[in-house]
This record gives structure tokens, C-alpha cells and sequence, in this order.
């Protein structure tokens, strides 16, 4: 079947080439590129650990250069592995690549870990002048970020130990729970994971219970491994927090976003009080679909006047391009060298990972975007979204590797944009009420899944992560308590959530790879909406300050890259007004 889909929506030559990096999972290149990688790490280990309070702002520049060079080169060989091995998860040569690079990984790490750990016992005053230095300007932001973590370090041993066991731990278990969902096959026809999500979308009701039981019957196969692997690494992230002395299950997130404490808790009391627009949204839709009573399966079917028709490859290419273009030249020729240029990867494959990202690779690279391809308008969306990311990481890599990178919040900013421009330039195309309302109430489910249901889910995890903690192991049936009664607010009255709804927890990567990330997701696009409005109001001005910000990177913090649009993310008022925003979106589709 996924080869019929495939060929229909002319996906099945859409590859990306890896070439860029290394020939073949077996080129000598990669093997002379791990020795070069580890001969660098432990030369700079031999030269400078135990030296770091004598060095001159000079001398600390051109260690962290040294520095940067050895996580390049690391970097570019996980990216090949990671890469190679996502789209064929079954396959034992690219599965042991990736473990070999992650040993190295962890063998390099502990030899450089002494510049982190030095680097965060300097004093303050030291700090300050050396960071004055002009000479330290270009990595003054990162290695003032560092030293945010320097209450939560542990000793020397300490942290080496942990270093060298990284390749069985947290990263282990992800690389299994990738594995067990990449190779599952569901119902009689034996589907992929992304298969059987798209039925969700079918306008026929039957087809969406169908496939929302096969997905049920698949993860109820395997729900004591899920349920193990969860458990595992909450109590592993449980055993970091409290030796690392964090305050709560997310400080250490919001400490990588650069995020403080009060803004995430504004967000998420923002958007959990506006819960109530999810309630009025479903009772308009169950209204629509003259259903007498809404189900989890019934989430994203299309509201009459929905086109239905299956998109082809090549069609959702113009589609992106033109919105981009409309926006800036600049965005749609860097999103049209990703199809040009190979650096995607849509088909649908068995083994192949389910869900879409764009993987930032180095920045004298390119990054690489995967999808798996249905042909439905939400996967325009997803398409739009990633190149959105890619962009992103095309303009910040002037900024190098170290300061290339956007803290997780302002990450999701040009993907949830670029998704904006789609719907906006496709809405005016429509003409017809029905026509329209359907299109804005597809938008409207869009935006519910990335602002209010990623807090629900964010709600899930601090459940998950406090019940492990108070309670010790928790059950499947534990989890599935958790994931309903932080879901079941979310939609009140209006709509059912079925017994089977219960452990569709134990298909999210996130809660696995990187705890606490949801959030980042319902910021992004609340920030979006305020860009947006000031997009409309300012005209070609607000694009050249727009791009600015991308091509920061992670160079500022989130709050000093936003303030040339005076935005206040402390404000309440702020996030209430994305919401109201939102609001509005609703209140149209209600009155068509």
C-alpha cells in the first residue's frame, strides 16, 4: 500500500541525498573522521584541561574555536548515522553506525567536559572582564549561557561518569522506542504508524474508528514496553534532577530555552483559562457533521466544504513556494533548494520513522527535512512547517555552530509562520461560506493541536514526572489516568474520550527525548499570531526585521531577540492576546 501511495502522489523518488556527508555507511571516510574527531579531542584534553582560570581572553578563544571544530566534526558524523538510520529502523548495519557514533560521542564528551566544568568554577569578576574582551565577542552569549548550569554541576568524576554513559542510557532507550514504533505494523494489512494516523482525517466515520482501533490494537500489543520505557527514563530524569539539584521536573528545560520559570507558568495559565474556545470549536463541529455526540476518532474529520482531494508532491511544492514568495523572495529561494537540491526525504516506507522534522545538520552543510507524505492539506501544512525550520537554520548558520542554534522556544517561531503564510495566501483563493469556514475550521484544529493540546500534554508530564517521583514505578494504567484526566479538561463536554484514547500517550517521542519540549510548541505559535498582526499593520518593514531575527539564531536570548517587535513574554497580557487572536478565527467560522 505505501508503495501504491507513493507513486500516486509522486513522492517515491523524493530522497535526500547523504552524499553531502560521507559516500556509504561503509566509506573510510567515516572511520577517518572518528579517529581525527577523538585525536583532536584528546590532544585539546592533553594542552589544556587544568589551565582554564590561567588563559588570557585570546588564548579562550582559540580554545573554544578548538572546541567548536571538534563538535562540527562530531556533529556531522551523528547527523550521517541519525539520518541513515531513521528511515530504515530495522536494518542492524545502520542501527550499529549509530551506536558506534554515540559511543564516540560519549568518549569525546568525557575528554572535553573538563572546559565546561572549569569554565563554570571561574568567579564572576573573572567572567566579566574576560567577556568584555572584543576578542570574545562572537561567543560571549554562549559561554555566558553556559554558566547558567553551574549551580547543577557535579565533580570531575562525576561528570565523566556520566558522560561515558550516555550510550546506555537515556539515549538507548529513545533508540528502542524508535525502533519498536518504526518497525510496528498495524491492522490485517500490517500499515505504518502514519498510515493508520491519517485515517483520522478520512471523511468517512467508519474509516476513522477503524483506524483509530488499529492503532489502539497495535499500541496495546506493546504497552509493557512502552510503559517500561517511560517509567525508565522518568526515573532516570528523576535521578539527574535531584543529584543536579533542580527545583522541579522542567527547571532544567526552561534553563535551556533561557526561559524563566514565571513566563512558562503565564503561558500555560493563559492558555489551560481559554480552554472553553476547544469546547465552543468542537460544538460548533459536531453541529456541522450533524453528530449527536463527538468522539476522539472524530477530531479531525473535515467539516462539510472541505476539499477532500489528495494533494500530489509536486502540487504542494507551488502551493509552499507561492505563499513563501509572497512573503519574502529571499524564503522561497532558500525552501526551493530543498526540493532542488535533495535535502528531503516524503515517501511512505516500512521501518521508516513516523512524524516529520528538519534536522539542522552543520552549518557549512545544509539541513535535511523528513516527511512522511499522505497528500491531505494537513500535510501541506507539516511540509510548509519544516521548511519553515529549515530556513531558519540556512539563515543562522552564518552564526556558527555554537550560536547557531535557537533556544526551543524561538525554534518553533519560523516553523509556525511558515505554516501561517500557507493558510493565509490559500484562504483568499476560496470564495464560498462553506468553502471558507472549512478551511479556517482545518486551521483552527491545527492551532488547537499546537497551542492547547501541547499544554495538555505539557499538564501530562509534570503528572507523569511528579507520580513517578511520589509514587515510584507507575502502571499503564496509571499513565492512562494521568493522560485522560489532562486531556478530558482540555475538551470538556464536547467531545468523548473512548476507553482506546486512554494509552495514545505511548506513541509521543517528545515525552522520551526531550522532557518538557511540548510547551515550546503553544509559545511559538501564540508568538506567531502577535508577528503576524504586526506583519499586517507594518507591510515590507516587518520582513527585513523578521529574517534579522532568524539569522540570530541562538547568538541573544529569547527575550533580547524579541525586543526590536517590544514584546514583553512576562505579560499575561501578551499570550492573552495570541489567544484572542484565536478567538477571533473561531468567532468567523461560527457566523459563515
Amino acid at each position: 500500500m505505501t508503495t501504491d501511495t507513493n507513486l500516486q502522489l509522486g513522492t517515491a523518488t523524493v530522497l535526500w541525498n547523504l552524499q553531502t556527508l560521507y559516500p556509504a555507511v561503509d566509506a573510510l571516510e567515516i572511520q577517518q573522521d572518528m579517529t581525527r574527531c577523538r585525536e583532536l579531542a584528546e590532544t585539546l584534553a592533553a594542552e589544556v584541561a587544568g589551565r582554564i582560570d590561567d588563559l588570557d581572553a585570546a588564548d579562550l578563544n582559540a580554545v573554544v574555536q578548538r572546541l567548536e571544530a571538534i563538535d562540527v566534526l562530531l556533529a556531522q558524523l551523528e547527523t550521517f548515522a541519525f539520518l541513515n538510520f531513521i528511515t530504515q529502523t530495522g536494518d542492524a548495519k545502520a542501527s550499529a553506525l549509530l551506536q558506534q557514533i554515540e559511543e564516540l560521542a560519549a568518549r569525546v564528551g568525557k575528554l572535553t567536559i573538563f572546559f565546561r566544568l572549569e569554565w563554570n568554577r571561574l568567579e564572576n569578576e573573572a567572567v566579566d572582564q574576560l567577556l568584555h574582551q572584543p576578542v570574545l565577542q562572537h561567543y560571549s552569549h554562549y559561554l555566558r549561557t553556559l554558566r547558567q548550569f553551574a549551580p547543577h554541576q557535579l565533580s570531575t568524576k562525576e561528570e565523566e561518569l556520566l558522560q561515558e554513559l550516555g550510550p546506555v542510557g537515556r539515549s538507548a532507550w529513545n533508540l528502542l522506542f524508535e525502533k519498536l514504533l518504526g518497525q510496528m505494523q498495524f491492522g490485517p494489512k500490517g500499515r505504518t504508524e502514519e498510515e493508520v494516523l491519517s485515517d483520522l482525517y478520512h471523511p468517512d466515520r467508519q474509516v476513522r474508528i477503524n483506524g483509530a482501533g488499529e492503532l489502539t490494537e497495535g499500541l496495546q500489543r506493546n504497552l509493557h514496553i512502552f510503559t517500561h520505557i517511560f517509567n525508565t527514563l522518568a526515573a532516570e530524569k528523576m535521578i539527574d534532577d535531584r543529584l543536579r539539584r533542580y527545583p522541579s521536573w522542567v527547571s532544567a528545560m526552561n534553563l535551556a530555552n533561557e526561559t524563566p520559570d514565571q513566563t512558562v507558568e503565564a503561558l500555560v495559565e493563559a492558555v489551560t483559562s481559554r480552554y472553553p474556545l476547544v469546547h465552543r470549536y468542537y460544538n460548533l463541529k459536531k453541529e456541522l457533521l450533524g453528530y449527536e455526540e463527538l468522539f476522539d476518532y472524530d477530531r479531525y474529520a473535515p467539516v462539510p466544504g472541505a476539499d477532500e482531494a489528495l494533494v500530489p508532491w509536486e502540487q504542494c511544492r507551488e502551493i509552499v513556494l507561492h505563499a513563501f514568495a509572497g512573503f519574502s523572495t529571499e524564503m522561497a529561494a532558500i525552501a526551493e533548494r530543498f526540493y532542488t537540491e535533495n535535502w528531503m526525504h516524503a515517501p511512505l516506507l516500512q521501518g521508516k520513522r513516523g512524524g516529520a522534522f528538519a534536522h539542522p545538520c552543520v552549518p557549512y552543510c545544509h539541513p535535511y527535512i523528513l516527511v512522511n507524505y499522505t497528500g491531505n492539506m494537513r500535510d501541506v501544512s507539516t511540509v510548509a512547517h519544516e521548511l519553515g525550520h529549515g530556513i531558519h537554520q540556512v539563515l543562522a548558520a552564518e552564526q556558527g555552530f555554537y550560536n547557531s542554534n535557537a533556544p526551543l522556544v524561538l525554534a518553533e517561531t519560523a516553523s509556525v509562520f511558515a505554516e501561517l503564510l500557507v493558510f493565509k495566501a490559500q484562504l483568499t483563493l476560496l470564495h464560498t461560506p462553506e468553502a471558507r469556514r472549512a478551511f479556517i475550521c482545518q486551521k483552527l484544529e491545527s492551532i488547537f493541536a499546537t497551542v492547547f493540546r501541547q499544554v495538555a500534554m505539557n499538564r501530562f508530564e509534570a503528572a507523569m514526572h511528579n507520580g513517578r517521583r511520589g509514587q515510584g514505578e507507575l502502571s499503564a494504567e496509571q499513565l492512562s489516568a494521568f493522560w485522560l484526566a489532562t486531556q478530558k479538561p482540555m475538551f470538556g463536554d464536547s467531545v468523548r474520550l473512548s476507553e482506546n484514547y486512554a494509552i495514545w500517550w505511548a506513541y509521543i517521542s517528545h515525552f522520551l527525548g526531550t522532557p518538557g519540549y511540548v510547551y515550546s510548541y503553544a509559545f511559538g505559535e501564540l508568538l506567531v499570531l502577535a508577528l503576524y498582526a504586526r506583519y499586517l499593520e507594518e507591510g515590507a518593514e516587518f520582513v527585513g526585521r523578521y529574517l534579522q531575527l532568524l539569522r540570530a539564531g541562538g547568538r541573544r536570548s529569547p527575550s533580547d531577540l524579541l525586543q526590536p517587535f517590544s514584546i514583553d513574554l512576562n505579560d499575561p497580557a501578551f499570550w492573552h492576546g495570541g489567544l484572542s487572536l484565536i478567538e477571533r478565527m473561531l468567532k468567523e467560522a461560527e457566523e459563515l
